[in-house]
């Protein structure tokens, strides 16, 4: 009998700690992965590019590493193959981002939201959307790494590398890239509204219509213009980068009076868990800074 006894309370206290654990610690879901901090402080939320999913985000974004030591609870989403949101799922992805947060009781009173490359899109019309709709969501910032966030831009460069040829994974992306806009907003010449409104901005216009709602809160551009890196690799010039477009969205923002808002031109960061170097790389955020950035 007090065998018995024994193993019951044995158990007990194994599950216990199990579900203590799990709950305090790291939990797995559908599309997503919460690693929550004993000590939060802030809790980053984290979209990847546009082919990528949560394993690549970890492999890739080394900052990462045991950064839920310094306070930051993380929460990576598997959201991938966009680089636009319809209003639909603007509403979606808010909700999912809500029962979340709220399903694992995690503190909402400091989220920053970000992504690499097309995530940073996301990151950027989500956190857009969620200030204008008051969701109790509310982020304090928001960064891109390196993120394609004009899409009219991105459009016109696609058919650049296509064209130039310089480089065959570049010119097959371009095609792809080509194809895919024209079936979903159409050609820019004869469509620019709709890649107004699903761009994050747009610089033809100096568009606010999605830039407008982040004037509020703290805003981060990253990017490495590594000129004769994509001179030699790519054939592209300086009005050919991302890099071109984001200095362009912050010199809005700051219009727009948001002195929080950086844009962050980095050196020699831009290499890829492989080794190789690379300046469209989730690399380019520094651990420490970034951190830094995010407390209270």
């Amino acid at each position: 009998m007090r065998k018995i006894i024994f193993l019951i309370v044995l158990s007990v206290i194994f599950l216990s700690c199990t579900a203590k654990k799990v709950e305090g610690q790291f939990i797995k879901g559908d599309h997503y992965e919460l690693k929550k901090s004993e000590n939060q402080k802030a809790v980053l939320v984290l979209f990847p590019c546009f082919p990528c999913d949560i394993e690549h985000t970890k492999m890739e974004a080394g900052f990462l590493k045991d950064i839920e030591k310094d306070g930051i609870t993380t929460l990576l989403l598997g959201y991938n193959q966009k680089l636009f949101l319809t209003e639909a799922e603007k509403e979606e992805y808010s909700e999912t981002l809500l029962s979340i947060l709220d399903q694992h009781n995690v503190d909402k009173k400091n989220v920053f939201i970000g992504g690499f490359s097309g995530g940073g899109n996301i990151a950027f019309l989500l956190s857009g959307y969620l200030i204008k709709n008051n969701n109790s969501v509310q982020p304090k910032g928001m960064f891109v790494i390196d993120s394609p966030i004009d899409l009219e831009q991105l459009y016109y460069n696609a058919q650049k590398d296509i064209s130039a040829n310089i480089d065959a994974d570049a010119a097959e992306e371009g095609k792809f890239l080509v194809e895919l806009f024209e079936k979903e907003l159409g050609k820019p010449s004869e469509n620019q509204g709709k890649y107004k409104t699903a761009s994050p901005y747009l610089i033809s216009s100096n568009s606010i219509e999605n830039i407008q709602y982040l004037k509020g809160i703290k805003t981060r551009f990253y990017c490495e213009p590594d000129l004769e890196w994509q001179q030699q690799n790519k054939g592209r010039k300086w009005e050919d980068l991302n890099a071109f477009v984001l200095k362009k969205a912050n010199e809005s923002l700051l219009n727009l009076g948001n002195q929080k808002s950086e844009y962050i031109e980095t050196k020699n960061r831009g290499i890829r868990a492989n080794g190789k170097k690379h300046p469209h790389s989730w690399n380019l955020v520094e651990r420490g800074e970034l951190v830094r950035w995010m407390l209270p």
